[in-house]
């Protein structure tokens, strides 16, 4: 019974409260009551945390986006995820584009030029499309992790806090009002007091009726201090969190570090895929009949002055790539040029010379050489090199 009473008094308690606390933000948004308002640092703090909020949330909303294009994977594995279970691998979109470049291949036949090229193709789709899953899988725990869980942790806190804040702040101002109607109705009890009216009975009413009001005045003073100093103390709590923004935006920093390392790392591994392929294409005859006996080679124009990028370009049925001016003189001529190398490259056989990146070599030409190639010297090391990973020095 009395743990009864006791439930129905704090229920009667918290309706009390909520009550008022209705009622002053009701007068605030009318203008008929005043509002303490928040100091300045205070405010700067609520801005910022609101500010990091908002923007945290768009980034990794459209990181997750950009690792992820398609919208029933992305509710698929929030799912998976909500409901604390791994989700399904499943073939990324590079992997699959290799897979039907090797069936095709396959069955074009591995012998064909074409069907050769594309198996090569297709197996480095594949590898591209395994590193796509580890650029998802490091951003994922590197940088969305912990975007994710400052919204759903740190946030979270905040915004408890700062909505306890209010409600101590519309305590507060309720409190200021009831004392401030408690001292005008004192004011106004004391003036008809003065006014001495004829009758004992009228003089102890006026008297009892001041020493109530002066009681209850007393206590709204004693309610404003009590209020005051658990807003004082709310005000605390709530700026030492929001002070923690700047960490936060520290922590966030490393994170975006990582992100942008994974970032590089993968286009860097892409990069040298896509040499790796353009190696082994340029390795294929600069001519040769195409699976419907028809040659679709087709030249490609060269349009720097001293360098061959890893820009060239494969048609369907051949890759041709067309000398430079220089090389082309060369190659014409019986003189020795210094040249440097571009990018790596190993040698397919004994006749070729392996190449370090940014080592300079002697390159000559020799008669009834083919046009992609020239004779490279290195001490006394001596083997064919391929022009468009050389560029020759004046």
């Amino acid at each position: 019974m009395n743990i009864m009473d006791f439930n129905v008094k704090k229920l009667a308690a918290d309706a009390g409260t909520f009550l008022s606390r209705a009622v002053q933000f009701t007068e605030e948004k009318l203008g008929q009551a005043e509002k303490t308002e928040l100091d300045a640092h205070l405010e700067n703090l609520l801005s910022k945390a609101e500010c990091t909020k908002v923007w945290t949330e768009k980034i990794m909303k459209q990181t997750e986006v950009l690792l992820q294009p398609n919208p029933n994977a992305r509710i698929e594995e929030f799912v998976y995820e909500k409901l604390d279970r791994k989700a399904p691998s499943r073939i990324n979109n590079p992997e699959l584009l290799g897979q039907y470049m090797i069936d095709a291949g396959t069955e074009f036949g591995p012998g064909t030029a074409y069907g050769n090229a594309l198996i090569k193709c297709g197996e480095t789709q594949k590898r591209i499309g395994t590193a796509d899953r580890e650029l998802i899988q490091t951003s994922a725990l590197n940088f969305l992790t912990p975007l994710r869980n400052f919204i759903e942790g740190d946030y979270k806190t905040i915004a408890k806090e700062r909505k306890l804040l209010q409600n101590k702040r519309l305590d507060l101002d309720a409190a200021k009002t009831r004392l401030k109607k408690a001292k005008a109705a004192e004011t106004k009890s004391s003036q008809l007091n003065s006014a001495r009216p004829e009758g004992d009975n009228i003089m102890v009413n006026f008297s009892y009726m001041l020493n109530f009001l002066h009681v209850k005045w007393l206590k709204s003073e004693q309610e404003l201090r009590i209020t005051q100093s658990e807003f004082d103390r709310q005000a605390e709590i709530t700026r030492l969190l929001l002070e923690g923004i700047s960490s936060t935006h520290a922590h966030h920093l490393r994170c975006l570090n990582d992100f942008v390392e994974a970032q590089m790392t993968y286009y860097a591994q892409c990069y040298q895929y896509m040499l790796d392929l353009q190696k082994q294409l340029g390795s294929f005859p600069s001519n040769y009949v195409s699976n419907n006996n028809q040659t679709s080679g087709t030249p490609v124009p060269y349009t720097l002055s001293n360098t061959i990028g890893p820009s060239a370009v494969a048609s369907t049925g051949s890759l041709v790539i067309t000398c430079p001016p220089n090389l082309s003189d060369l190659k014409d001529s019986s003189s020795t040029r210094k040249a440097r190398v571009l990018y790596d490259y190993d040698a397919a056989n004994s006749t070729e010379l392996s190449l370090l990146a940014d080592e300079v070599i002697t390159v000559f030409s020799v008669v009834g050489m083919d046009s992609d190639w020239l004779m490279g010297e290195r001490g006394n090391q001596k083997g064919k090199v391929p022009i468009t990973y050389l560029e020759l020095l004046n």
